[in-house]
């Protein structure tokens, strides 16, 4: 198993690629509001290989509200990425730059 850490942006940010000849199951997403008193919120998309982040098609968790100092899991569905494919968030509020309070953490398995 591996996983991949990163803070999230206000503008669109590919935590993980899946390299080409491999394929990925997704098995654990975790996402942490670091802030000790303001909410934030981020969007998760799956995004198909040579496809654009789209809100209408590859958005598969909304402006979810994440209170301070609260962590969400996805970890009841398994999603198998394939070479190419990506996870990506949005989220905010904004820090001043770029950044926002929520760091997000991947874990995977090759399949």
């Amino acid at each position: 198993m591996a996983i991949v850490n990163a803070q999230l942006t206000t503008t669109q940010l590919d935590i993980l690629t899946v390299p080409a000849g491999k394929s990925y199951a997704i098995t654990n997403i975790l996402v942490c509001n670091n802030d000790a008193v303001d909410a934030a919120n981020f969007d998760l998309h799956f995004i198909p290989s040579g496809d654009p982040l789209s809100n209408s098609i590859t958005r598969v968790v909304n402006n979810l509200v994440l209170p301070a100092a609260e962590t969400f899991t996805f970890d009841s569905e398994r999603i198998v990425l394939e070479a190419g494919d990506k996870v990506s968030f949005v989220a905010g509020p904004n820090l001043g730059t770029g950044l926002t309070d929520l760091s997000a953490t991947v874990s995977y398995l090759e399949v």
